[in-house]
């Protein structure tokens, strides 16, 4: 099931956020910062990195505290590649992954990408192409798409529903 609302990611009630990084694990949007914020130190020191990670890669981290127990930071872009549609790609597939592999049912995400240069439809288009089908028996059961203002909203139901 995939669910749209406005909201501030931090705020969500939810197993896990998705949270798009680099490759230092360092946040790449405003929502990213926000977290990084209110996580505290406890979430500063659970997300350091000793080596820089591969764009497409995703970990999944304690939340420090914030309301999500988890957070799984996607890996959109490295010192040698941009964000790109096949980076994304891989890095939310690897999300999904290990989100399954936390048996995380319920995933709060921001359009992964769209404020990397791929755009509000592309991220959006991504997300529900690499999201577990409903009734797969796979983890995560849930996907609660969020944006910070209406009309963004609105966007992403109609993109929903075209693919539908």
């Amino acid at each position: 099931m995939i669910t749209v609302v406005v909201d501030d990611l931090a705020s969500l009630q939810v197993d896990a956020v998705l949270r798009p990084a680099g490759e230092s694990l360092e946040p790449l949007t405003p929502a990213a910062s926000r977290l990084d914020q209110l996580g505290g130190p406890r979430f500063a020191e659970q997300h350091r990195v000793t080596s820089p990670l591969e764009a497409g890669a995703a970990v999944v981290t304690g939340g420090g505290d914030l309301l999500a127990p988890f957070v799984i930071h996607t890996v959109i872009r490295d010192s040698s590649r941009p964000v790109a549609t096949a980076t994304v790609r891989r890095a939310l597939v690897s999300a999904w992954q290990q989100a399954g592999a936390w048996g995380l049912g319920r995933v709060a995400a921001p359009p992964v990408g769209a404020e990397g240069g791929l755009g509000l439809e592309q991220a959006v288009a991504l997300l529900v192409e690499t999201f577990p089908e409903s009734g797969s028996g796979e983890h995560p059961i849930e996907l609660c798409i969020v944006v910070e203002r209406q009309e963004d909203r609105e966007t992403v139901e109609a993109i929903l529903r075209r693919s539908a």
